[in-house]
């Protein structure tokens, strides 16, 4: 019986890459993303301001996504 978790294991340690400017880009978009997330829920805004804040939020996840994929790729 295989173990497809312990296969995928590799490609994810590669995801930690301390020494790589795109690391800690993907760092700061997730967190900004995560920000962005939190003060849309909390704080009560017009309709335009939290649109615009979901927007930067969604576009900040995207971004971060496929800043880890090309840190597990490269």
């Amino acid at each position: 019986m295989h173990n497809i978790g312990l296969l995928a294991m590799p490609k994810i340690n590669r995801l930690f890459q301390p020494r790589n400017p795109l690391f800690w880009i993907m760092v700061m978009l997730n967190g900004l993303s995560a920000l962005l997330g939190w003060l849309t829920h909390t704080y009560v805004m017009g309709s335009v301001v939290s649109l615009m804040m979901v927007g930067f939020a969604i576009g900040n996840a995207l971004l971060g996504t496929y800043l880890a994929w090309r840190l597990v790729n490269s």
